[in-house]
């Protein structure tokens, strides 16, 4: 079966992504984690799956992350996060939020989209329980 393109949710700005702190897996090596998620309106898609995923350029290689899965409810809407972790080897480059779909998506209409390091969001909430 061939795959439906991937529809573009949203560019991720290079101060977002400049945000993250890498940290050192034994595994992975280098990782950024950012939070996403976005609240959408698929017409046409009620009730299909529908995948969440980031891609990006690292140095001269094109990677893609998963993360999050679920199926569009009747009205055709619905929202998709987690948490997105980029193994880097060289630095994040165009970093983008996609939605895939077995289904083309005839359009895609994005009533939220958030992007956040999630060093970030921690140290935030530290600071107001403080």
């Amino acid at each position: 079966m061939s795959q439906a393109p991937d529809k573009l949710i949203g560019s991720v700005p290079s101060r977002i992504v400049e945000d993250a702190r890498l940290q050192l897996t034994p595994y992975e090596g280098r990782v950024a984690e950012f939070n996403v998620a976005t609240w959408l309106q698929l017409p046409g898609l009620a009730n299909l799956p529908v995948s969440l995923l980031v891609s990006y350029r690292d140095g001269d290689k094109r990677r893609e992350v998963s993360v999050d899965h679920g199926k569009v409810n009747a009205h055709g809407k619905i929202l998709l996060s987690g948490i997105a972790r980029m193994p880097v080897r060289q630095k994040i480059e165009d970093m983008q939020v996609r939605l895939r779909s077995a289904v083309p998506a005839q359009s895609l209409i994005v009533e939220e989209f958030f992007v956040q390091a999630v060093e970030l969001a921690n140290s935030e909430s530290r600071q107001a329980m403080a």
